[in-house]
Parts: C-alpha cells; sequence; structure tokens
C-alpha cells in the first residue's frame, strides 16, 4: 500500500469518525414496562401534595361546542336518557338527563385514555374501563389496562392487564358479573405478547389469555350471544405501525368463535367460509342479530387491491412512470399543460418548459411523478377495496358479502380508524356501519343510504340502537355525541362537555385578549380567554369561539400588530394566511422544485412567526423555509436536515419544533421527529447540528430558546414511536454545545410534549406531559404538580401571556385551561426563603349594592377580593383587616387553612358587627367620603361592607410570623351624566 493511499484512508476514517460514534448511539429506545408507568401515579402525588403552587386554581374556558373524539357509550336498558361516554383523550363522563348536562367521573387515574366500557345494569351498574384508545390513529393515547368501579364512578380499582395498552372490547356475561372476557389489541408502536383475548371469572382479579396469535395481532372486537353467554365471536387483527409507515392488515387477521364461554377458540373465517382471507384482511367489527343469533354481521376493511383501475385518457402518471424520452418528445405543449392543471403543478411549470427540460435532460419523464408522490399520498391514493360487509345466517360458518360493488366515501383508505357495525334489535335486515359518515341499510345490508345529518360532524366510531324505541340512537364521533329519534334523519347534540383535542395554543395582544389552537379534526378556532362556556349562545345565536380554518388543526401564529392576520391551517404543511376578521385567506405553502422529491411535511408541521419582524414567516418540512413577506414567497435555505426520512407510507424525517430567541434576531432552533437538533445563528443560512450527546431514535417535541440568555435553550424529547414513555427535559446555557438533563423527579410514564420557560422569571420552567402540567422554581432542578383544578389530561401546548400574566395550557381532551400566575412569577429566592410574604393588592372597586337583593327572587349580591400570600409552613393563618393610620382599627379576623407554598383568601369586604361602631367614627371623620359612603348600615344579609379608602391586610401564621400590606377600597365611578358641566 503506497503512502499517499495510506494517509487518504487515514484522513477519511479521521473525517468518519465522528459519524461512527454518532452511529452507535443509534439504539431503539425500549418500551417501558407497565409496572413503571403504573409507578408514575404515586410520583405524581407526591409532586401534587408537596407542591408550592397547588392552589393556582384554572378556569376552563372551552372551546365545548365541536367536541371530541368519542369511543364509546354504554346506555341504561331501562332509562336511556342515562348513559356513559367514553372519549378518546378527555375521559369518562356520565349524564342522567339525555345529554343535557355530564360529569366527569375518570379524571385523576394513571391515564385517562379510553378504548371501551362495559356496564354491568344487571348488578348494581358496575362500570369496567378498559384504557388505551383501539382507534390506532398518531394520537391514539396508550393505557396500563383495566379499571373497575362498583359505585358508580365514584371510586376505581386497579384490575391489571397492563401491558394491553389499548383495548378493544369488553364483555360481561349478564349471569356472572364476575365474569368478563376482554379484547386486547396490544401495543401500537412496538411488537408485545399482550395480546388477544383475555378472560377472568373472578372480578379481574386474575386473568387468563385464552385466545392468542402472535405478537402483531391482537383483538379488535368481542361480541356475546345474547342468548347464551357460552357463546361469543372475536376479530383479530393484524397491524404494525411505526413512524414512518403503517400495516393496516394481515393473513393472521379473522373472525374466532367459541361455544365454552371463550375458554377456547377457533377460527370460522376460512377460504371456504366465503369469508375474505390473506394479507388484505384489516380490521373487522362484528354484531350480532338478538332475536335470531345465528345471524352474525362483520364489517371488514378490506385491504385487498381492487385490481385492474379504470383507464385515464391522455396523459397518466402510470403512463410517465415507463416513459422513454423519445416517447415523451413526441407530445404536444397541451397534452403536457393539461397533466400539469389536473395534478396541480405550480404554474411556473408549463408544457413548452417541460418538454424543453426533457430534452436537454435536465429531468426524465419519471421526474413528473417523482414530483407528485410523497408517503401522504402513499395510504391516501391506495386502491384497496375498502369498507365491505359479510352476513352469517349460520353462526358463522359461511359467510356471504351483502352488496354488490364497493362502498365507495364511507372508510376510505383509513379503514383502521372505524371498524363498527351495529344491528337493529327489532330487525335483521337494518343494520348500520360507522366511518366518515354513517350509513344505513333496510334490506339486509344490499342497498345504503346516508344516516347523517347537517349537524353531525363525520369520523364516527360508536352506536348505540335502542332495543325499546325503533328508530333511537346515540352516536358517537370525532365531533361529540348526536341522538337521533328517527334514525338519523335528525339529530341533536349533546356536546356540553369542553373535550377538545388541541394540538397547539397560542394568544393575541386584544383587550382581553383571544385564544388561539388547532384540533384534532375539529380546525383552528380562536375566541375570547374571558369566556366561560353556557348555554347562553343557543339564544343568542353566537358561539363566542369562532373557527377560522378546517381540517386537523394544527399551530396558528398571530400578528400582534392588528392581531386579526393569522398563520395556521392543517396536518401535513397545508397552511394558510387568514385574516380573521376579513375571512380573507390565502394558501403560503413552501415548494419543491421540478426534479426534486416532494417536501417531507410533519403531520404536525411547525410555523414561527419572528418576534423581530412580523412580515418574517419560518416553516420546517424535512428542509428549513423562510419568507420575509408574510409567506407570499418561501426561500428554501437548507438541504435536508433530517437523517433522510424511512420508506413507508408515514411522512418520517421532518422537522417538528421551530423556535427563534426572543432576544436576537436570526438565533433559531429545530428539532426532528428522528432525533436530530440544529441551531442558526445567521437567520437559517448556515446550521450547527447539537443532538450529538443526546439520546438518539427519539421525536423531538419541542425547542424553546430562554427569554432571559441567548446562550440558554431547552428541549424535550419523546419515545412514544417506540412505547418509550421516559420524561426526556434537557437545557444547554452554551448554544447546545453540551446538556445537563433536568426535570429527573418528573414521574415516568409522562412523555413530555412541551417545555417553556416563564418569560417574567428566568427560574420558572413549565412542562407538559401526556399527563398533565409541571412547573419548577429551580430552572428543572426540581418540579411540582400543577393542577388547580384540571385533570390528567395530555398537556400538548402552553404559553404565558406578556402583558397579562396567564398561564394558557393546550390539552388534548379538555380543551383549554387559563391561570393567573402574576404571585407565581414573583417567587423569588428572596421571598421563598421568608417565614411569611404577602403580596401587593389591587384596588377595589366600592359599590354600594353589597350586602342588598335587587330582585325578591335573585340572590345577594356579595362583596368580593382575592388576598395572595406565601408562607414556608402549612396550619391555620390570621387574617386581620384593619383602617389604615396611627390609630388604625381592626374590623375583621378571620381564619385561612394555609398550605406550604401560596395561598389565595377569599374576603366578602365585609365587617365584624362588633366594630360598626368605633368604624362608623372613623367614616365621620373622613372628609373625602360624601354622606351616602359615610352611612354605614346593614345590608339585606344583615352585613356590614367596606366603604371607599385605604386599610390594612396583616397576615399571622400559626407559628407567630406576620407580615402586613395596604390595600384600597376606590369610591364608585360617578355617573357620566354627572361629571357633565351644568347647562351642557
Amino acid at each position: 500500500m503506497s503512502k499517499t493511499y495510506a494517509d487518504t484512508l487515514k484522513v477519511l476514517f479521521l473525517l468518519l469518525l465522528p459519524f461512527f460514534a454518532i452511529a452507535q448511539k443509534e439504539t431503539t429506545p425500549s418500551p417501558t414496562p407497565s409496572a413503571k408507568r403504573l409507578s408514575g401515579l404515586d410520583e405524581r402525588k407526591k409532586l401534587e401534595e408537596n407542591s408550592l403552587v397547588s392552589n393556582i386554581k384554572f378556569r376552563n374556558v372551552g372551546p365545548s361546542v365541536m367536541s371530541g373524539r368519542v369511543v364509546d357509550v354504554d346506555v341504561s336498558p331501562t332509562d336511556p336518557t342515562h348513559f356513559y361516554v367514553a372519549y378518546a383523550s378527555g375521559g369518562l363522563w356520565v349524564t342522567y338527563n339525555n345529554g343535557q348536562t355530564f360529569t366527569p367521573i375518570f379524571d385523576n387515574q394513571v391515564v385517562m385514555t379510553i378504548g371501551d366500557i362495559a356496564v354491568d345494569w344487571n348488578h348494581g351498574e358496575t362500570i369496567w374501563v378498559g384504557t388505551g384508545e383501539n382507534n390506532s390513529s398518531r394520537s391514539s393515547y396508550a393505557g396500563v389496562g383495566i379499571f373497575k368501579s362498583s359505585d358508580k364512578g365514584k371510586t376505581w380499582q386497579y384490575k391489571g392487564l397492563g401491558e394491553s395498552q389499548h383495548i378493544g372490547r369488553i364483555v360481561i356475561d349478564p349471569n356472572d358479573p364476575n365474569t368478563v372476557d376482554v379484547a386486547v389489541l396490544g401495543h401500537l408502536y412496538t411488537p408485545n405478547e399482550d395480546r388477544g383475548v383475555y378472560k377472568t371469572t373472578d372480578g379481574g382479579a386474575t386473568w387468563k389469555k385464552t385466545l392468542y396469535i402472535d405478537n402483531n395481532t391482537g383483538a379488535i372486537d368481542l361480541t356475546m350471544d345474547p342468548t347464551n353467554p357460552k357463546i361469543l365471536y372475536t376479530a383479530m387483527w393484524y397491524r404494525t405501525r411505526r413512524a414512518w409507515n403503517f400495516e393496516a392488515s394481515g393473513s393472521t387477521s379473522g373472525i374466532y368463535k367459541s361455544t365454552d364461554g371463550g375458554n377456547t377458540w377457533s377460527l370460522i373465517t376460512t377460504k371456504e367460509s366465503g369469508f375474505p382471507t390473506g394479507n388484505g384482511v384489516g380490521r373487522i367489527g362484528l354484531a350480532i342479530y338478538p332475536k335470531n343469533p345465528n345471524i352474525v354481521y362483520a364489517v371488514l376493511d378490506n385491504q385487498d387491491d381492487r385490481g385492474i383501475k379504470k383507464k385515464k385518457s391522455g396523459l397518466t402518471v402510470d403512463t410517465l412512470r415507463t416513459m422513454t424520452k423519445e416517447a415523451f418528445l413526441k407530445l404536444t405543449d397541451s397534452i403536457v399543460d393539461k397533466f400539469l392543471h389536473d395534478n396541480d403543478f405550480e404554474e411556473e411549470y408549463t408544457g413548452e418548459r417541460i418538454i424543453r427540460m426533457v430534452k436537454s435532460d435536465s429531468i426524465k419523464p419519471s421526474s413528473l411523478v417523482e414530483y407528485l408522490e410523497d408517503a401522504e399520498t402513499a395510504i391516501s391514493q391506495t386502491n384497496v377495496k375498502g369498507a365491505e360487509v359479510y352476513r352469517s345466517d349460520d353462526a358463522g360458518k359461511t359467510w356471504k358479502r351483502t352488496h354488490e360493488g364497493y362502498l365507495d366515501e364511507v372508510v376510505n383508505t383509513y379503514g383502521y380508524y372505524f371498524g363498527q357495525i351495529r344491528v337493529s334489535p327489532v330487525n335483521p335486515d337494518k343494520i348500520f356501519i360507522v366511518g366518515v359518515p354513517i350509513v344505513k341499510s333496510i334490506d339486509g345490508g344490499k342497498t345504503w343510504r346516508s344516516a347523517d345529518a347537517g349537524n353531525t360532524h363525520g369520523d364516527f366510531h360508536a352506536l348505540w340502537l335502542d332495543p325499546n324505541y325503533d328508530g333511537h340512537m346515540i352516536v358517537g364521533c370525532d365531533g361529540g355525541i348526536n341522538i337521533s329519534y328517527d334514525d338519523g334523519k335528525t339529530y341533536f347534540k349533546a356536546n356540553t362537555p369542553a373535550v377538545g383535542q388541541f394540538y397547539s395554543v397560542n394568544v393575541d395582544m386584544e383587550k382581553p385578549y383571544n385564544v388561539y389552537g388547532g384540533l384534532q379534526d375539529n380546525g383552528v378556532w380562536c375566541g375570547p380567554s374571558t369566556n366561560q362556556d353556557n348555554m347562553e349562545w343557543y339564544q343568542e345565536g353566537q358561539y363566542p369561539f369562532k373557527r377560522i380554518m378546517g381540517g386537523d388543526g394544527m399551530q396558528v401564529m398571530v400578528d400582534t400588530r392588528d392581531n386579526a392576520t393569522c398563520y395556521t391551517g392543517f396536518q401535513f404543511g397545508y397552511y394558510y394566511r387568514v385574516n380573521k376578521n376579513t375571512g380573507d385567506t390565502k394558501f403560503i405553502q413552501p415548494k419543491h422544485k421540478l426534479g426534486e422529491r416532494p417536501l417531507r411535511f410533519n403531520w404536525e408541521t411547525p410555523i414561527w412567526l419572528s418576534k423581530h419582524n412580523q412580515d418574517i414567516l419560518y416553516m420546517g418540512s424535512d428542509k428549513f423555509h423562510r419568507a420575509m413577506n408574510k409567506g407570499d414567497d418561501f426561500k428554501t435555505l437548507t438541504p435536508d436536515l433530517t437523517k433522510g426520512g424511512k420508506k413507508g407510507n408515514i411522512p418520517y424525517g421532518t422537522i417538528t419544533t421551530i423556535n427563534e430567541s426572543p432576544l436576537k434576531f436570526g438565533l433559531l432552533y429545530i428539532g426532528t421527529d428522528d432525533g436530530l437538533i440544529y441551531v442558526s445563528q445567521d437567520d437559517g443560512y448556515n446550521w450547527k447540528k447539537i443532538s450529538d450527546n443526546l439520546p438518539q431514535s427519539l421525536k423531538v417535541t419541542r425547542v424553546s430558546a430562554s427569554n432571559f440568555d441567548t446562550a440558554t435553550v431547552y428541549i424535550s424529547l419523546s419515545g412514544y414511536f417506540n412505547d418509550d414513555f421516559t420524561p426526556y427535559i434537557y437545557m444547554s446555557k452554551n448554544y447546545g454545545k453540551t446538556w445537563e438533563q433536568i426535570g429527573t423527579d418528573l414521574p415516568m410514564g409522562e412523555i413530555v410534549n412541551v417545555v417553556k420557560e416563564d418569560p417574567k422569571n428566568k427560574n420558572i420552567v413549565y412542562v407538559g406531559t401526556d399527563n398533565g402540567l409541571y412547573v419548577s422554581l429551580t430552572r428543572g432542578k426540581s418540579f411540582m404538580r400543577m393542577e388547580g383544578g384540571m385533570p390528567a389530561v395530555s398537556v400538548h401546548d402552553l404559553i404565558v401571556h406578556p402583558r397579562d400574566n396567564d398561564l394558557i395550557v393546550g390539552t388534548h381532551g379538555r380543551s383549554i385551561y387559563i391561570a393567573h400566575v402574576e404571585e407565581l412569577q414573583q417567587l423569588t429566592d428572596s421571598i421563598l426563603s421568608k417565614n411569611v410574604f404577602v403580596f401587593k393588592s389591587k384596588p377595589i372597586k366600592y359599590k354600594a349594592s353589597w350586602g342588598k337583593i335587587p330582585v325578591s327572587w335573585g340572590d345577594t349580591v356579595e362583596g368580593k377580593t382575592t388576598f395572595a400570600y406565601f408562607v414556608k409552613d402549612k396550619g391555620n393563618t390570621t387574617i386581620t383587616i384593619k383602617t389604615s393610620g396611627d390609630n388604625s382599627t381592626v374590623l375583621k379576623t378571620f381564619t385561612d387553612t394555609s398550605k406550604a407554598g401560596l395561598n389565595f383568601t377569599n374576603y366578602d369586604l365585609s365587617i365584624d358587627s362588633t366594630y360598626k361602631t368605633q368604624y362608623q367614627t372613623i367614616l365621620n371623620n373622613n372628609k373625602e367620603l360624601n354622606a351616602d359612603e359615610k352611612k354605614l348600615e346593614a345590608g339585606d344579609n344583615k352585613k356590614y361592607y367596606l366603604r371607599p379608602g385605604k386599610y390594612e391586610l396583616i397576615i399571622t401564621t400559626a407559628k407567630g410570623a406576620s407580615t402586613k400590606t395596604s390595600f384600597t377600597v376606590k369610591p364608585a365611578e360617578k355617573p357620566q351624566r354627572e361629571q357633565e358641566e351644568p347647562g351642557k
């Protein structure tokens, strides 16, 4: 070997050494055992019990009108106005008045996500909940097994099956409440053996797996013969999901039957049975006709190819795949122009230009195909058979498809998201299947008609048919609950719960400010931060929140110069510039060039509007794009910043998060779904990878630059695609050169979706996880839970309003919560070291109506203010109200039970009647008060109230530590006419 050649190899080795070092870290995260996830509940409770901020209260501002995804309903057989509704990520709710109001009953378990519920109406209304949504979508959260309540949801007992993660169906033996069969779908993103059919005969104390196929085939549906609980049918489903690919069918899918109560099973969908077999068999739903259980229906998502496609005339994608250069050059400009127009090519591409490019070998004819095809089209434009309905009249021995031709536009190419069929309890030929619409047949499935209506959302997942009132049905969809009494001709909505599934939230600078957010399958909405959901809007005709975009709503950026221009859109990078006031809309997506593969856009494509110049918009695909003119023209500044994507039918290898430093223009960060993080210090022209020393192969869920230091940045990572539920958060103080892990005390099982630093206190860091909200007062060294009335719901996004000091929390299952955090922001080290500290109180406006009953049937008008204080130790704290000045007089003393940390005590502004004489003397001597203000009279409630003036508030702890502050009651504002000059 020559020295020159050896030197070349040595240089090459040194150049590649960093690559090998990185490659060694390319390990796949391991799934988190259910025992660790279950232990996270105890850790969560400790962080809540020891929280200094547990008294900060959240208020839910909705919205509720669009509701959220329902996965199951269970209705009382004797009183159909009483039923339970399970939401995919919004928990379990019960109604006793036909859906006019609902009450949540599953808010603080290990998880809130639900796959199926079953209620034993025959034995005390025992409720069984199978956690983990079974629809296998991108936002289908994993559960931790089975829960049971014997007191209608007041208390819950955990009943095992922890590794199930996703539950397909629960069936209770009507004669024995302790005998329950469960269809377990299993992990979504990784193979596991805990899937199939499980049975308990002791009320969930122990379980036996009675049917198992393999570690990728789980049970999705299960039904019992209503006349014989020994006979059961189950649908087994092969499906695998990865971040880049979804297999929705397989040869191990099929229907099994048991005749011994689920102890043993036999496959009944063989080649001889007439039911499809093979790799195209996808999700299956089952239904038995109760009056003749030999009649069994099945709806199948048939992923087999339809075969010969209808030939299209002219130039097509299929002809271009194999077309030679010579054949293409024989085409006319008009033929190529028509192809370009039909396939939405950019206007810069004309037939004449394309022919020149092929002639000069700049592109090949197949480049036109490559320009169009990406992972998204791979799943949305396949030629599968789709939904098919089969019927058996001999208890599953033989099957026959009920219809000729295809049931188009029912489940489209994503039948895995649906798979439910129901048969009327009184008519064997009236059946319903749910999909994007809900469709009905009255002739045994031969012909179909819509059972949808104008006020239903679509994407249906649950259906109950009343056995006592033909035509009465309750349906659940991505838009909540709808109830019909005429077989689906008309519906009314039962959508009072705020169960919106938000991906993002943002705010403007209006007074009061508005809140914006994108929701799963419910578009993008904006509304007032002061909203309190009530029924008045039905009378007024205007719901306070308004929809500004459809689809699966994603990120929103608001130009605060006019508080009207918004940048938002829906899944896979379809973004628009919208004027919410005028409705003007412009599509603003960056485009690739002919000869390049299509850009890869994440499901939740990130955008960022520069705070330094709100004409500048950043957007990420697999590359980084910037527009200097409000999105009109994007410039692609980088090559692919990911690991290059992977072959599959889901876009992968995409940018997931963009952030610009609020302190320095052009200091940018991006993160990707395959675990890479970059920084640019020159507005996106040059980038440096800063993720080599972090855990690899994790999705970057958020990058957040510090509000106080240009070199500081926070990041969060997610192992969701590998069923890894470890919370990963890191901080760097040197632009990502080195990283420090923070949040090490966060509960196991809580994937982190968002991390953000407070805009006014550099020590405060907020974290949103799949199970709630946490805050650190120590820059992430330790965390506390922020609950304040908010359930343990997934938090996808959060923002602190820079002017109003409100924390706005976007949840994926319970809409939007807001808490005022002004006092939290003031918790500096000096305050935290004190035994007691009271915060300055805002002036209170005096009202002469305090204590009075305005009308005979009304309530007393009460005065109200809140005082905030901090105490180091919990215990009874004494609150004293005194007049201000040298000769101060005590007016009221009361006790507040204080927790260690922030406390808020409500004061009704009344005084103790024993002090009225002394107080009256003080009022008489106050020359600033008018005669009415000086007159101290008891209200209708016999209480005496403060008059305008200055007062002292004294806080004394149980251990004797004391502090005080002053507050003011301002005179009532005079009517406008009294302020005008005489004669005008």
